[in-house]
């Protein structure tokens, strides 16, 4: 029988993740959870709800806001829905799997995890770039947070080879001292990146990954994944975390407006009127589980 602790990053495991940004771990899921997590996703699609989102009572707000993710009038395009485990029971037993938390808790350091937040992915096959997803950083799109140590699990629910779209990362890109502002998860031009050739080391590395394993990576690792080549769609989720200490930052744009994020719109408020980022309803925490 396997002991839950060999599942966990060894000492060796957390020095790699610290120097190269992102760590894979062995086979940590059981099938029966990843299948459920499918007919979960297949729910999902169909509008076969368990709950709405706190702040969406009637499932209508967040969809005429164009903020929750595609739609079946989209067509068989690059899907991303924010949120759905909140939505849908067999995926938040996926995210809610105390191993993947306490891998992150290890990674990280931190003494205890939290939901950021989640997004259901999943990329149909493709013969050009349109289902690209560009080269990023997850902290370009967190700046609402203080914590500069978040980190995301990407989980899929089958096996990931290198014509499947896979996911790619630069290593060590989380210690650049710069931020990668000029990159975007949704341009589709993978050559962005070249622009970053003067200054770092460019190397990539293709991720793939067998049924039960989890990607993580930190969240100024510059990431991206390309077409899928494969017969079958590409499914997947990915599950956003934060350290425990984590606080909405108060930070503004250059032009003095709040910086916010989704988030901001279905946590509770706290008495100085900030969203509560421990907001159990929406940030629950992961790590220790809640029945330590």
């Amino acid at each position: 029988m396997t002991n839950a602790l060999d599942l966990l990053p060894s000492t060796e495991d957390v020095a790699f993740y610290r120097e190269n940004g992102y760590w894979i771990s062995p086979p940590i899921l059981s099938g029966a959870v990843l299948d459920a997590a499918e007919r979960g996703m297949a729910r999902h699609y169909a509008g076969d709800v368990d709950q709405e989102l706190p702040s969406d009572p009637d499932g209508t707000f967040g969809w005429a806001q164009g903020t929750w993710g595609w739609r079946p009038a989209d067509g068989d395009v690059l899907r991303k829905n924010d949120y759905a485990s909140l939505r849908v029971d067999e995926l938040a037993d996926l995210v809610r799997q105390s191993v993947i938390a306490a891998c992150a808790a290890r990674l990280a350091g931190a003494t205890e995890i939290r939901l950021w937040h989640d997004q259901l992915l999943y990329k149909p096959p493709a013969r050009n770039d349109a289902a690209n997803v560009g080269w990023h950083t997850d902290r370009y799109y967190w700046h609402a947070c203080t914590s500069e140590n978040m980190l995301t699990a990407w989980v899929p629910f089958h096996d990931v080879t290198e014509s499947g779209g896979p996911l790619m990362f630069v290593p060590g890109s989380h210690q650049w001292s710069e931020d990668a502002t000029d990159l975007s998860f949704f341009d589709t031009d993978m050559s962005s990146l070249d622009r970053y050739a003067a200054r770092h080391d460019l190397r990539t590395v293709t991720v793939t990954l067998q049924r039960g394993q989890v990607s993580f990576h930190h969240c100024k690792t510059v990431h991206g994944s390309g077409p899928n080549h494969g017969a079958q769609p590409r499914r997947a989720i990915a599950i956003h975390l934060q350290p425990g200490d984590n606080r909405n930052s108060g930070a503004r744009h250059p032009d003095g407006t709040l910086v916010t994020h989704g988030n901001d719109r279905i946590c509770a408020k706290l008495p100085d009127g900030r969203p509560d980022y421990a907001d159990p309803a929406v940030c629950p925490r992961l790590w220790p589980s809640p029945a330590a």
